[in-house]
Protein backbone atom coordinates (compact mmCIF):
# COMPACT_ATOMS: atom_id res chain seq x y z
CA UNK A 1 0.00 0.00 0.00
CA UNK A 2 1.21 3.27 -1.10
CA UNK A 3 2.47 6.41 1.37
CA UNK A 4 -0.62 8.54 3.31
CA UNK A 5 -0.24 11.90 1.88
CA UNK A 6 -2.16 14.90 3.28
CA UNK A 7 -4.99 15.91 1.62
CA UNK A 8 -4.51 19.10 1.81
CA UNK A 9 -1.25 19.72 0.93
CA UNK A 10 -1.17 16.76 -1.64
CA UNK A 11 -3.72 18.85 -3.80
CA UNK A 12 -2.64 22.01 -3.43
CA UNK A 13 0.83 20.71 -4.57
CA UNK A 14 -0.72 19.70 -7.75
CA UNK A 15 -3.02 23.01 -8.40
CA UNK A 16 0.66 25.36 -8.03
CA UNK A 17 3.38 23.17 -9.04
CA UNK A 18 5.28 25.01 -11.50
CA UNK A 19 6.84 23.09 -14.39
CA UNK A 20 10.31 22.34 -13.88
CA UNK A 21 13.34 23.95 -15.70
CA UNK A 22 15.14 20.67 -15.94
CA UNK A 23 14.87 17.53 -18.63
CA UNK A 24 15.33 14.33 -17.53
CA UNK A 25 18.39 13.32 -17.46
CA UNK A 26 20.86 12.47 -20.77
CA UNK A 27 21.62 8.92 -19.78
CA UNK A 28 17.89 8.13 -19.09
CA UNK A 29 17.12 6.01 -21.82
CA UNK A 30 20.46 3.38 -21.31
CA UNK A 31 18.89 3.68 -17.53
CA UNK A 32 15.16 3.08 -18.86
CA UNK A 33 16.26 0.31 -21.02
CA UNK A 34 18.51 -1.43 -18.73
CA UNK A 35 15.54 -1.26 -16.15
CA UNK A 36 13.22 -2.74 -18.99
CA UNK A 37 15.79 -5.35 -19.75
CA UNK A 38 16.28 -6.45 -16.08
CA UNK A 39 12.41 -7.11 -15.60
CA UNK A 40 11.60 -8.89 -18.49
CA UNK A 41 13.03 -11.89 -21.00
CA UNK A 42 13.10 -10.66 -24.30
CA UNK A 43 11.99 -14.33 -25.20
CA UNK A 44 8.53 -14.60 -23.51
CA UNK A 45 5.48 -12.19 -22.47
CA UNK A 46 6.64 -9.08 -21.23
CA UNK A 47 5.91 -4.92 -21.24
CA UNK A 48 5.65 -1.64 -22.15
CA UNK A 49 7.08 1.17 -20.86
CA UNK A 50 6.07 4.71 -21.45
CA UNK A 51 7.44 7.94 -20.35
CA UNK A 52 5.85 11.44 -20.70
CA UNK A 53 7.35 14.84 -19.67
CA UNK A 54 5.49 18.09 -20.35
CA UNK A 55 3.15 16.24 -22.64
CA UNK A 56 5.91 14.81 -24.55
CA UNK A 57 6.90 11.32 -24.94
CA UNK A 58 10.65 10.92 -24.25
CA UNK A 59 10.54 7.16 -23.81
CA UNK A 60 8.81 4.95 -25.39
CA UNK A 61 9.81 0.86 -25.61
CA UNK A 62 8.60 -2.77 -25.12
CA UNK A 63 10.44 -5.87 -24.09
CA UNK A 64 9.48 -9.04 -24.61
CA UNK A 65 6.58 -10.63 -27.07
CA UNK A 66 2.86 -9.78 -28.06
CA UNK A 67 2.38 -13.35 -29.20
CA UNK A 68 5.02 -16.09 -28.18
CA UNK A 69 4.04 -18.57 -31.02
CA UNK A 70 4.52 -15.93 -33.72
CA UNK A 71 7.74 -14.18 -32.08
CA UNK A 72 5.93 -10.84 -32.58
CA UNK A 73 7.37 -7.97 -29.72
CA UNK A 74 5.73 -6.04 -28.29
CA UNK A 75 4.89 -2.26 -29.91
CA UNK A 76 4.94 0.60 -27.50
CA UNK A 77 1.93 1.91 -29.54
CA UNK A 78 -0.42 -0.94 -28.89
CA UNK A 79 -2.90 -0.80 -26.87
CA UNK A 80 -3.43 -3.23 -23.94
CA UNK A 81 -6.67 -4.18 -20.93
CA UNK A 82 -6.35 -1.30 -18.78
CA UNK A 83 -7.65 -3.29 -15.66
CA UNK A 84 -8.51 -1.11 -12.30
CA UNK A 85 -7.14 1.59 -14.49
CA UNK A 86 -10.47 2.34 -15.77
CA UNK A 87 -12.18 3.53 -12.14
CA UNK A 88 -10.23 6.94 -12.70
CA UNK A 89 -12.40 7.02 -16.00
CA UNK A 90 -15.45 6.09 -14.45
CA UNK A 91 -14.43 7.96 -11.12
CA UNK A 92 -14.26 10.91 -13.66
CA UNK A 93 -17.72 10.70 -15.51
CA UNK A 94 -19.31 10.23 -12.24
CA UNK A 95 -17.94 13.76 -10.87
CA UNK A 96 -18.26 15.01 -14.32
CA UNK A 97 -22.42 14.64 -13.65
CA UNK A 98 -21.75 15.94 -10.50
CA UNK A 99 -20.74 18.97 -11.94
CA UNK A 100 -24.20 19.31 -14.57
CA UNK A 101 -26.26 18.57 -11.81
CA UNK A 102 -27.46 15.02 -12.26
CA UNK A 103 -26.56 13.70 -9.13
CA UNK A 104 -25.00 14.19 -6.20
CA UNK A 105 -22.52 12.30 -4.08
CA UNK A 106 -24.38 12.02 -1.00
CA UNK A 107 -27.64 10.50 -3.21
CA UNK A 108 -28.08 7.21 -1.94
CA UNK A 109 -27.83 4.16 -4.22
CA UNK A 110 -31.47 3.66 -3.85
CA UNK A 111 -31.95 6.99 -5.80
CA UNK A 112 -30.97 5.73 -9.09
CA UNK A 113 -31.23 1.89 -8.50
CA UNK A 114 -34.91 1.81 -6.01
CA UNK A 115 -35.12 -2.34 -7.01
CA UNK A 116 -31.16 -2.83 -5.14
CA UNK A 117 -31.82 -4.68 -1.34
CA UNK A 118 -30.85 -2.95 1.84
CA UNK A 119 -28.56 -2.28 3.49
CA UNK A 120 -26.30 -1.97 -0.18
CA UNK A 121 -29.38 0.80 -1.16
CA UNK A 122 -28.35 2.89 1.47
CA UNK A 123 -25.01 3.09 0.73
CA UNK A 124 -24.13 6.54 -0.89
CA UNK A 125 -22.29 7.31 -4.37
CA UNK A 126 -19.23 8.57 -2.60
CA UNK A 127 -19.37 5.43 -0.51
CA UNK A 128 -19.14 3.21 -3.82
CA UNK A 129 -16.60 5.71 -5.05
CA UNK A 130 -14.26 5.25 -2.34
CA UNK A 131 -14.23 1.84 -1.08
CA UNK A 132 -16.43 2.06 2.10
CA UNK A 133 -20.05 0.88 0.81
CA UNK A 134 -19.50 -2.29 2.61
CA UNK A 135 -21.64 -4.19 -0.42
CA UNK A 136 -19.32 -7.63 -1.09
CA UNK A 137 -17.41 -7.19 -4.43
CA UNK A 138 -18.16 -9.92 -6.75
CA UNK A 139 -14.38 -10.85 -7.26
CA UNK A 140 -14.02 -12.07 -4.17
CA UNK A 141 -17.27 -14.63 -4.16
CA UNK A 142 -15.64 -17.94 -4.32
CA UNK A 143 -15.79 -19.39 -8.07
CA UNK A 144 -18.00 -16.66 -9.52
CA UNK A 145 -15.24 -15.72 -12.42
CA UNK A 146 -14.09 -18.98 -13.19
CA UNK A 147 -17.63 -20.22 -13.74
CA UNK A 148 -19.23 -16.89 -15.17
CA UNK A 149 -16.08 -15.42 -17.15
CA UNK A 150 -16.65 -15.84 -20.55
CA UNK A 151 -20.41 -15.43 -20.72
CA UNK A 152 -21.46 -12.25 -21.62
CA UNK A 153 -23.18 -10.06 -19.24
CA UNK A 154 -25.71 -7.30 -18.87
CA UNK A 155 -25.59 -4.38 -15.87
CA UNK A 156 -28.52 -5.72 -14.58
CA UNK A 157 -27.11 -9.65 -15.12
CA UNK A 158 -23.69 -8.26 -13.09
CA UNK A 159 -25.54 -6.66 -10.26
CA UNK A 160 -28.23 -10.11 -10.14
CA UNK A 161 -24.27 -11.82 -9.17
CA UNK A 162 -23.67 -9.61 -5.55
CA UNK A 163 -26.76 -7.67 -4.84
CA UNK A 164 -28.45 -10.38 -2.67
CA UNK A 165 -24.92 -10.81 -0.81
CA UNK A 166 -24.29 -10.12 3.06
CA UNK A 167 -22.41 -6.92 3.02
CA UNK A 168 -19.13 -7.52 4.34
CA UNK A 169 -19.19 -4.58 6.91
CA UNK A 170 -21.35 -1.56 7.79
CA UNK A 171 -21.23 1.09 5.45
CA UNK A 172 -18.54 3.81 6.04
CA UNK A 173 -17.15 2.43 8.84
CA UNK A 174 -14.42 0.70 6.87
CA UNK A 175 -12.46 0.09 3.32
CA UNK A 176 -12.19 -2.73 1.23
CA UNK A 177 -11.24 -2.67 -2.51
CA UNK A 178 -14.24 -3.24 -4.03
CA UNK A 179 -15.16 -3.78 -8.07
CA UNK A 180 -18.94 -3.98 -7.09
CA UNK A 181 -19.10 -0.43 -6.34
CA UNK A 182 -18.14 0.40 -9.72
CA UNK A 183 -20.29 -2.16 -11.85
CA UNK A 184 -23.24 0.25 -9.47
CA UNK A 185 -21.36 3.58 -10.39
CA UNK A 186 -21.42 2.21 -14.26
CA UNK A 187 -25.13 1.56 -13.68
CA UNK A 188 -25.97 5.26 -12.09
CA UNK A 189 -24.05 6.30 -15.51
CA UNK A 190 -26.38 4.44 -17.58
CA UNK A 191 -29.85 5.70 -15.46
CA UNK A 192 -28.65 9.25 -15.85
CA UNK A 193 -27.56 9.60 -19.18
CA UNK A 194 -29.66 6.81 -20.50
CA UNK A 195 -26.94 5.34 -22.84
CA UNK A 196 -24.23 2.74 -21.85
CA UNK A 197 -21.44 3.89 -19.23
CA UNK A 198 -18.39 3.70 -21.60
CA UNK A 199 -20.66 5.41 -24.22
CA UNK A 200 -20.70 8.19 -21.86
CA UNK A 201 -17.01 8.79 -21.09
CA UNK A 202 -16.48 8.42 -24.61
CA UNK A 203 -18.59 11.14 -25.89
CA UNK A 204 -18.09 13.36 -23.00
CA UNK A 205 -14.99 12.67 -22.19
CA UNK A 206 -12.51 10.54 -24.75
CA UNK A 207 -13.43 12.33 -27.51
CA UNK A 208 -13.32 16.29 -26.68
CA UNK A 209 -9.60 15.17 -26.24
CA UNK A 210 -9.34 13.25 -29.54
CA UNK A 211 -8.33 9.96 -27.62
CA UNK A 212 -8.97 7.32 -29.99
CA UNK A 213 -7.36 3.91 -28.25
CA UNK A 214 -9.24 4.22 -25.03
CA UNK A 215 -12.11 2.27 -25.14
CA UNK A 216 -14.67 -0.37 -24.50
CA UNK A 217 -12.52 -3.82 -24.71
CA UNK A 218 -16.38 -5.67 -24.85
CA UNK A 219 -17.62 -3.95 -27.87
CA UNK A 220 -17.14 -5.56 -31.71
CA UNK A 221 -13.80 -5.65 -32.56
CA UNK A 222 -12.74 -3.77 -28.91
CA UNK A 223 -9.90 -5.95 -28.28
CA UNK A 224 -8.61 -6.93 -32.21
CA UNK A 225 -5.12 -5.17 -32.06
CA UNK A 226 -4.06 -6.01 -28.21
CA UNK A 227 -1.54 -8.51 -27.96
CA UNK A 228 -2.23 -11.93 -26.49
CA UNK A 229 -2.40 -11.97 -22.59
CA UNK A 230 -0.64 -14.74 -20.94
CA UNK A 231 -0.45 -16.30 -17.30
CA UNK A 232 1.21 -19.11 -15.82
CA UNK A 233 0.84 -23.12 -15.05
CA UNK A 234 3.05 -24.00 -12.53
CA UNK A 235 6.27 -22.85 -14.74
CA UNK A 236 4.56 -23.14 -18.19
CA UNK A 237 3.61 -19.77 -19.61
CA UNK A 238 0.23 -20.05 -21.00
CA UNK A 239 -2.73 -18.18 -23.04
CA UNK A 240 -4.36 -16.42 -19.66
CA UNK A 241 -7.93 -18.09 -19.38
CA UNK A 242 -10.72 -16.28 -21.79
CA UNK A 243 -13.03 -13.27 -20.05
CA UNK A 244 -16.12 -11.23 -21.35
CA UNK A 245 -15.14 -7.94 -21.17
CA UNK A 246 -18.33 -7.32 -19.78
CA UNK A 247 -17.31 -8.71 -16.60
CA UNK A 248 -15.06 -6.23 -15.50
CA UNK A 249 -17.69 -3.88 -16.76
CA UNK A 250 -17.43 0.44 -15.04
CA UNK A 251 -14.13 -1.61 -12.63
CA UNK A 252 -12.33 -3.07 -15.34
CA UNK A 253 -12.91 -3.38 -19.23
CA UNK A 254 -11.31 -0.48 -21.04
CA UNK A 255 -8.45 -0.94 -23.07
CA UNK A 256 -5.88 1.72 -24.44
CA UNK A 257 -2.36 2.75 -25.50
CA UNK A 258 0.60 3.77 -22.71
CA UNK A 259 0.75 6.88 -24.62
CA UNK A 260 -2.76 7.98 -24.41
CA UNK A 261 -3.32 7.01 -20.83
CA UNK A 262 -0.45 9.23 -20.20
CA UNK A 263 -2.29 12.15 -21.99
CA UNK A 264 -5.55 11.45 -20.50
CA UNK A 265 -3.44 11.57 -17.28
CA UNK A 266 -1.88 14.80 -18.19
CA UNK A 267 -5.19 16.14 -18.84
CA UNK A 268 -6.81 14.73 -16.01
CA UNK A 269 -4.35 16.44 -13.17
CA UNK A 270 -4.16 19.71 -15.11
CA UNK A 271 -8.38 20.46 -15.44
CA UNK A 272 -8.96 19.69 -18.51
CA UNK A 273 -11.42 16.88 -18.01
CA UNK A 274 -13.20 18.12 -14.87
CA UNK A 275 -12.81 21.19 -12.40
CA UNK A 276 -10.25 21.52 -10.03
CA UNK A 277 -12.38 20.75 -6.85
CA UNK A 278 -13.51 17.79 -8.70
CA UNK A 279 -10.44 16.51 -9.33
CA UNK A 280 -9.26 17.38 -5.55
CA UNK A 281 -11.85 14.68 -4.27
CA UNK A 282 -10.41 12.24 -6.82
CA UNK A 283 -6.84 12.59 -4.97
CA UNK A 284 -8.15 13.07 -1.73
CA UNK A 285 -7.11 9.76 1.02
CA UNK A 286 -10.04 8.36 2.78
CA UNK A 287 -10.39 9.00 6.19
CA UNK A 288 -12.50 6.58 8.37
CA UNK A 289 -13.96 7.12 11.80
CA UNK A 290 -11.20 6.56 13.98
CA UNK A 291 -9.28 9.12 12.31
CA UNK A 292 -7.44 5.73 10.55
CA UNK A 293 -6.69 7.13 6.56
CA UNK A 294 -6.36 4.92 3.61
CA UNK A 295 -4.24 6.38 0.73
CA UNK A 296 -7.15 6.05 -1.81
CA UNK A 297 -9.69 8.85 -3.05
CA UNK A 298 -11.70 8.47 -6.28
CA UNK A 299 -10.08 5.58 -8.32
CA UNK A 300 -6.75 7.30 -7.89
CA UNK A 301 -4.06 6.61 -5.21
CA UNK A 302 -1.92 9.64 -3.86
CA UNK A 303 1.76 8.45 -2.96
CA UNK A 304 5.75 9.79 -3.68
CA UNK A 305 8.27 8.92 -5.25
CA UNK A 306 11.55 9.51 -3.82
CA UNK A 307 9.29 11.88 -1.97
CA UNK A 308 7.89 13.51 -4.70
CA UNK A 309 4.25 13.85 -4.46
CA UNK A 310 2.50 11.26 -7.18
CA UNK A 311 -0.78 9.71 -7.77
CA UNK A 312 -1.82 7.13 -9.97
CA UNK A 313 -3.66 3.58 -10.31
CA UNK A 314 -2.54 -0.33 -11.16
CA UNK A 315 -4.37 -3.04 -12.97
CA UNK A 316 -4.83 -6.72 -13.14
CA UNK A 317 -6.79 -8.80 -15.12
CA UNK A 318 -6.98 -12.02 -17.33
CA UNK A 319 -3.88 -11.98 -19.00
CA UNK A 320 -2.63 -8.23 -18.00
CA UNK A 321 -1.21 -5.94 -15.18
CA UNK A 322 -0.88 -2.36 -15.50
CA UNK A 323 0.24 0.78 -13.85
CA UNK A 324 0.27 4.63 -14.34
CA UNK A 325 1.26 7.49 -12.18
CA UNK A 326 1.64 11.00 -12.59
CA UNK A 327 4.25 13.79 -10.75
CA UNK A 328 2.53 16.66 -10.95
CA UNK A 329 5.48 18.45 -9.38
CA UNK A 330 7.84 17.55 -12.37
CA UNK A 331 5.40 16.99 -14.86
CA UNK A 332 5.95 13.58 -15.57
CA UNK A 333 3.63 10.66 -16.67
CA UNK A 334 4.92 6.92 -16.73
CA UNK A 335 2.74 3.79 -17.89
CA UNK A 336 3.76 0.26 -17.74
CA UNK A 337 1.79 -2.69 -19.42
CA UNK A 338 2.58 -6.37 -18.94
CA UNK A 339 1.02 -8.56 -21.13
CA UNK A 340 0.86 -11.41 -17.93
CA UNK A 341 -1.55 -11.65 -14.98
CA UNK A 342 2.01 -13.02 -13.31
CA UNK A 343 4.54 -11.06 -14.74
CA UNK A 344 8.22 -11.83 -13.66
CA UNK A 345 8.55 -8.19 -12.51
CA UNK A 346 5.30 -6.08 -11.25
CA UNK A 347 4.29 -3.12 -13.14
CA UNK A 348 4.42 -0.87 -9.99
CA UNK A 349 7.79 -1.25 -9.29
CA UNK A 350 8.93 -0.71 -12.67
CA UNK A 351 6.79 2.82 -12.70
CA UNK A 352 8.64 3.76 -9.90
CA UNK A 353 11.92 3.21 -11.03
CA UNK A 354 11.52 4.54 -14.48
CA UNK A 355 9.93 7.78 -12.42
CA UNK A 356 12.83 8.16 -10.12
CA UNK A 357 15.29 7.44 -12.98
CA UNK A 358 13.82 10.70 -15.19
CA UNK A 359 14.18 12.97 -11.95
CA UNK A 360 17.38 11.96 -11.52
CA UNK A 361 16.98 10.40 -8.39
CA UNK A 362 17.18 6.91 -8.89
CA UNK A 363 16.31 4.21 -6.15
CA UNK A 364 18.94 2.15 -4.33
CA UNK A 365 20.15 -1.06 -6.13
CA UNK A 366 21.61 -4.40 -4.41
CA UNK A 367 22.96 -7.10 -5.10
CA UNK A 368 22.18 -10.29 -3.62
CA UNK A 369 25.31 -11.17 -1.10
CA UNK A 370 25.58 -14.71 0.65
CA UNK A 371 24.11 -15.48 4.11
CA UNK A 372 26.37 -14.82 7.33
CA UNK A 373 24.81 -16.26 10.08
CA UNK A 374 27.46 -16.03 12.29
CA UNK A 375 27.12 -12.08 11.63
CA UNK A 376 23.50 -11.76 11.07
CA UNK A 377 22.34 -13.52 13.82
CA UNK A 378 23.24 -10.86 16.63
CA UNK A 379 20.17 -8.70 14.57
CA UNK A 380 17.71 -11.01 14.71
CA UNK A 381 14.77 -10.72 16.59
CA UNK A 382 11.54 -8.74 17.29
CA UNK A 383 11.24 -5.14 16.12
CA UNK A 384 8.30 -3.08 17.34
CA UNK A 385 7.40 0.59 16.98
CA UNK A 386 3.59 1.05 18.06
CA UNK A 387 0.89 -1.62 17.15
CA UNK A 388 3.92 -2.40 13.85
CA UNK A 389 5.66 -5.46 15.02
CA UNK A 390 8.19 -7.33 12.60
CA UNK A 391 10.02 -10.42 12.92
CA UNK A 392 13.06 -11.15 11.84
CA UNK A 393 14.52 -14.48 11.40
CA UNK A 394 16.60 -17.07 9.79
CA UNK A 395 14.75 -20.68 8.05
CA UNK A 396 16.03 -23.28 6.92
CA UNK A 397 20.07 -21.02 5.84
CA UNK A 398 16.99 -18.65 4.55
CA UNK A 399 16.56 -14.94 5.84
CA UNK A 400 12.72 -13.38 6.13
CA UNK A 401 10.73 -10.50 7.48
CA UNK A 402 6.86 -11.63 9.04
CA UNK A 403 4.61 -9.10 10.31
CA UNK A 404 1.80 -9.87 12.72
CA UNK A 405 -1.14 -11.41 10.39
CA UNK A 406 1.00 -11.80 7.52
CA UNK A 407 2.83 -14.54 5.70
CA UNK A 408 6.95 -14.10 5.91
CA UNK A 409 9.20 -12.41 3.14
CA UNK A 410 12.11 -13.88 2.07
CA UNK A 411 14.97 -11.02 2.32
CA UNK A 412 18.16 -10.46 0.84
CA UNK A 413 21.61 -9.67 2.25
CA UNK A 414 22.41 -6.42 -0.03
CA UNK A 415 26.02 -5.75 2.14
CA UNK A 416 26.89 -3.29 5.59
CA UNK A 417 24.04 -4.72 7.54
CA UNK A 418 21.04 -3.82 4.68
CA UNK A 419 18.23 -6.04 3.05
CA UNK A 420 16.43 -6.16 0.72
CA UNK A 421 13.27 -7.85 -1.29
CA UNK A 422 13.54 -9.11 -4.48
CA UNK A 423 11.04 -7.62 -6.92
CA UNK A 424 10.63 -4.71 -4.48
CA UNK A 425 11.52 -1.31 -3.90
CA UNK A 426 11.44 -1.77 -0.03
CA UNK A 427 14.76 -2.30 1.83
CA UNK A 428 15.69 -1.84 5.52
CA UNK A 429 18.88 -1.64 6.98
CA UNK A 430 20.37 -2.90 10.95
CA UNK A 431 22.08 -0.05 12.81
CA UNK A 432 22.60 -0.26 16.52
CA UNK A 433 22.08 3.16 18.86
CA UNK A 434 24.05 5.15 21.28
CA UNK A 435 23.55 2.15 23.42
CA UNK A 436 24.43 -0.48 21.27
CA UNK A 437 20.63 -1.90 20.81
CA UNK A 438 19.51 -2.64 17.30
CA UNK A 439 17.31 -0.45 15.66
CA UNK A 440 15.46 -1.53 11.87
CA UNK A 441 15.63 1.35 9.88
CA UNK A 442 12.89 0.59 7.13
CA UNK A 443 12.68 2.33 3.74
CA UNK A 444 9.00 0.83 2.42
CA UNK A 445 8.77 1.52 -0.93
CA UNK A 446 12.52 2.91 -1.18
CA UNK A 447 11.33 5.73 0.74
CA UNK A 448 14.16 8.16 1.49
CA UNK A 449 13.44 8.70 4.68
CA UNK A 450 13.52 5.53 7.01
CA UNK A 451 10.83 4.71 9.87
CA UNK A 452 12.61 3.13 12.85
CA UNK A 453 11.39 0.82 14.82
CA UNK A 454 13.10 -0.38 17.59
CA UNK A 455 14.37 -4.34 18.82
CA UNK A 456 11.98 -5.59 21.20
CA UNK A 457 13.93 -8.78 22.36
CA UNK A 458 14.27 -12.13 20.68
CA UNK A 459 11.69 -14.31 18.79
CA UNK A 460 10.33 -16.42 21.75
CA UNK A 461 10.54 -20.37 20.59
CA UNK A 462 7.89 -21.89 19.11
CA UNK A 463 5.94 -24.84 21.32
CA UNK A 464 6.30 -27.98 19.75
CA UNK A 465 3.37 -29.73 18.40
CA UNK A 466 1.01 -31.26 20.04
CA UNK A 467 0.19 -34.88 19.64
CA UNK A 468 -3.22 -34.91 18.74
CA UNK A 469 -4.86 -38.12 17.14
CA UNK A 470 -5.74 -38.57 13.34
CA UNK A 471 -8.92 -39.69 14.52
CA UNK A 472 -9.53 -36.36 16.38
CA UNK A 473 -8.05 -34.21 13.37
CA UNK A 474 -10.82 -36.20 11.34
CA UNK A 475 -13.38 -35.03 13.49
CA UNK A 476 -12.28 -31.74 12.13
CA UNK A 477 -12.66 -31.78 8.88
CA UNK A 478 -15.25 -31.07 6.86
CA UNK A 479 -16.93 -27.42 5.23
CA UNK A 480 -17.40 -24.35 7.04
CA UNK A 481 -19.53 -21.70 6.21
CA UNK A 482 -17.69 -17.61 6.81
CA UNK A 483 -17.62 -14.83 4.40
CA UNK A 484 -16.35 -17.32 1.96
CA UNK A 485 -16.29 -21.29 2.10
CA UNK A 486 -13.53 -22.96 4.03
CA UNK A 487 -12.68 -26.47 3.73
CA UNK A 488 -10.62 -28.06 6.34
CA UNK A 489 -9.31 -31.64 5.67
CA UNK A 490 -6.38 -34.48 6.64
CA UNK A 491 -3.95 -34.68 4.27
CA UNK A 492 -2.10 -38.03 3.00
CA UNK A 493 0.86 -37.05 5.73
CA UNK A 494 -1.86 -36.65 8.34
CA UNK A 495 -1.84 -32.93 8.56
CA UNK A 496 -4.77 -31.00 8.99
CA UNK A 497 -5.13 -28.61 6.30
CA UNK A 498 -7.34 -25.52 5.52
CA UNK A 499 -8.46 -23.82 2.71
CA UNK A 500 -9.73 -20.36 2.53
CA UNK A 501 -12.10 -19.80 -0.49
CA UNK A 502 -9.51 -19.76 -3.58
CA UNK A 503 -6.64 -19.36 -1.15
CA UNK A 504 -3.74 -21.48 -1.31
CA UNK A 505 -3.65 -24.94 1.04
CA UNK A 506 -2.14 -23.91 4.51
CA UNK A 507 -1.18 -26.59 6.96
CA UNK A 508 -2.10 -26.40 11.09
CA UNK A 509 -0.37 -27.31 13.66
CA UNK A 510 -1.20 -28.51 16.63
CA UNK A 511 -1.17 -26.78 19.95
CA UNK A 512 -4.21 -28.60 21.47
CA UNK A 513 -7.00 -30.85 20.37
CA UNK A 514 -8.49 -27.75 19.29
CA UNK A 515 -6.23 -24.76 18.65
CA UNK A 516 -3.63 -24.64 16.40
CA UNK A 517 -1.72 -22.33 14.68
CA UNK A 518 -1.34 -21.93 10.65
CA UNK A 519 2.41 -22.81 9.13
CA UNK A 520 2.24 -20.18 6.58
CA UNK A 521 1.17 -16.92 8.11
CA UNK A 522 0.58 -15.79 11.30
CA UNK A 523 -2.88 -16.73 12.40
CA UNK A 524 -4.47 -19.15 14.59
CA UNK A 525 -7.47 -21.60 14.51
CA UNK A 526 -9.53 -22.62 17.18
CA UNK A 527 -12.59 -25.17 16.82
CA UNK A 528 -15.48 -25.35 18.73
CA UNK A 529 -16.51 -28.92 20.01
CA UNK A 530 -20.45 -30.42 21.17
CA UNK A 531 -20.45 -33.81 21.93
CA UNK A 532 -17.99 -34.82 20.92
CA UNK A 533 -18.26 -33.04 16.92
CA UNK A 534 -16.92 -29.80 15.49
CA UNK A 535 -19.60 -27.06 15.46
CA UNK A 536 -17.47 -23.80 13.91
CA UNK A 537 -14.04 -22.36 14.12
CA UNK A 538 -12.41 -19.18 14.31
CA UNK A 539 -9.24 -17.89 12.38
CA UNK A 540 -7.41 -15.09 14.68
CA UNK A 541 -5.16 -13.58 12.28
CA UNK A 542 -4.28 -9.22 12.69
CA UNK A 543 -5.87 -8.83 15.57
CA UNK A 544 -9.43 -10.24 13.87
CA UNK A 545 -11.48 -12.94 14.88
CA UNK A 546 -13.58 -14.46 11.94
CA UNK A 547 -15.57 -16.97 12.99
CA UNK A 548 -17.29 -19.99 11.06
CA UNK A 549 -20.20 -22.63 10.79
CA UNK A 550 -20.18 -25.97 10.34
CA UNK A 551 -21.75 -26.63 7.03
CA UNK A 552 -21.80 -30.44 6.61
Amino acid sequence: MRKIVQSAAFASSVALASVPAQAVPGDFRSRADAILADAFAADGPGAIAVVVERGKPVYAAGRGLADIESKRPLDPAEPMRLGSITKQFTSAMVLKLVEQGNLALDDPLSKYLPDFPKPGADATVRQLLNHTSGIRSYTSIPGLLQARAAMPHTTTEMISLFKDTPPTFERGTDWAYNNSGYVLLGAIIEKVTGEPWYVAIDRQMLKPLGLKSIRYGGIEGGEADVPIGYSREGDKVVPAHKISMSIPHAAGSLVGSATELAAWGRALHQGKVIKSASYAQMITPTTLPGGRTVPYGFGLTPGDVRGRPSVGHDGGIFGFSTDGIYLPGEDIYVAVFANSDEPTTDPEVLTRKLAAAAIGDPYETFTAQPIDANAVQPLLGIYKTGDVERRFFLRDGSLFTQRAGNPPLAVKPGGGNRFFYPDSLSWFEVARTAEGRPVMRFHNNGEVKASEVAYAGPIPPEAPPASVGRADLERLAGTYQGPVPILVAVDAAGELTLKFGDQPVTHLVPESATAFRVKEVDAKVIFGLADGKSTGLIISQGGRDLPAKRAD
